[in-house]
């Protein structure tokens, strides 16, 4: 049995920990999903996860109007990612994707949110470019005025849900000022004449993603989520409260490499007895168990301060992304290690983590980005 001893410390209530059991118990009945085709693995896990009420906590109820719980979003993450990277994602996209219409839009955008929160929509946040990943300040696509429409043209790369997504919130340069305070966020269905699937991207552990082509995209100006100009506002209060849940996945595979590396060195013998009794064994079980609680401590803290009222929590976020998911490639590694040739067997499950895992220490701000996130929020004084 997995560790939720943690769901006792003060970042949670009653509702959280009652979240927690009853989603472990949904995950153990329902996953892993078959991965065979990703496109449809996704699709039917996001109409899976809307059918039996988990997408509810993915967005904000646009009937009842409220802010999203981080600690729930977290929660979440870290358990769908213990049992399933493929779930995970597919909770996360729903999410990530709408973000920004859960904060900033208007009645009638939020309308989406009615379709992504039941999983019969599939959501996707493009902001990265060719030329401008972590910089988005440096990005290209422009939105260009035209009377009551704006015309979108070029290129958004690395799209998670790019080619199954049904809408897009998409960032581009609208010019009222230079740099990251001329940019502007869209909501494009996919459907827009124009918006095009360039190249799906193939990576190390198969997930959803696509280079997409903007050509004279039009769209009306009520596509604008928030003001225009507020694009960059609005990717980092978006990135605010979903950085952490990266922290939190990359924390459910940790716990999962660490249970599965338990199970090992008590059931596997080494020269006569179990290699649990070998101290070398006992010292990596140590480390291992020590980065999973200070990420949980770091991602959770970092949750509970959002939940209660921080207006930014960029420091905290940068700390629970960049630990977490450092140490769960150091703990997912010392997995490997332990299990020997069965660790890098194709098919077993910390052969499946440690390709998961690779991929989170780069998307939402990369490991040396969130460095410099943190080192600036300091040099600040906060």
């Amino acid at each position: 049995m997995p560790d939720a001893s943690f769901l006792n410390w003060p970042f949670f209530e009653d509702r959280h920990r009652e979240l927690a059991a009853s989603l472990d118990c949904w995950c153990q009945a329902n996953l892993p999903a078959d991965h065979s085709d990703v496109d449809a693995a996704c699709k039917a896990l996001v109409a899976k996860l809307g059918q039996d009420g988990w997408l509810t906590h993915s967005a904000i109820d646009p009937d009842a109007p409220g802010v999203l719980d981080v600690r729930s979003l977290c929660l979440i993450r870290e358990t769908l990612a213990r049992h399933d990277g493929l779930a995970d994602f597919s909770f996360a996209m729903q999410g990530l994707g709408t973000g920004a219409i859960s904060l900033f839009g208007t009645v009638e955008q939020q309308n989406w949110l009615r379709q992504t929160r039941a999983g019969t929509a599939l959501s996707a946040f493009a902001l990265s470019e060719p030329r401008s990943g972590s910089d988005v300040a440096a990005m290209d696509m422009t939105a260009t005025r035209d009377g009551n429409h704006f015309v979108l043209n070029g290129e958004k790369t690395w799209i998670s849900n790019g080619g199954i997504a049904d809408f897009y919130c998409v960032f581009a340069r609208t010019g009222e000022a230079p740099g990251a305070k001329g940019l502007s966020c869209f909501l494009v269905p996919a459907y827009t004449d124009g918006v095009n699937i360039a190249e799906r991207l193939e990576v190390i552990a198969p997930h959803p993603l696509a280079r997409l082509e903007f050509d004279d995209v039009r769209v009306s100006a009520d596509a604008v989520i928030g003001e225009p100009g507020q694009g960059f506002k609005i990717a980092m209060s978006v990135l605010d409260v979903f950085r952490s849940t990266v922290g939190a996945a990359a924390l459910g595979f940790a716990r999962r490499a660490l249970d599965e590396t338990l199970a090992r060195v008590r059931e596997r013998e080494l020269f006569g007895a179990p290699m649990a009794e070998l101290q070398m064994v006992q010292g990596h079980v140590a480390d291992m168990a020590l980065d999973v609680d200070a990420s949980a401590l770091l991602v959770y803290r970092a949750a509970w301060t959002k939940d209660t009222g921080a207006a930014r929590v960029t420091r905290e976020a940068a700390m629970a992304k960049l630990h977490a998911t450092d140490t769960a490639q150091a703990v997912i590694d010392r997995a490997v290690q332990l299990h020997g040739g069965d660790g890098v067997r194709s098919g077993h499950i910390v052969e499946s983590l440690y390709r998961e895992i690779r991929a989170l220490r780069i998307y939402e701000g990369a490991s040396d980005v969130q460095k410099v996130v943190i080192a600036r929020q300091m040099l600040a004084g906060g």
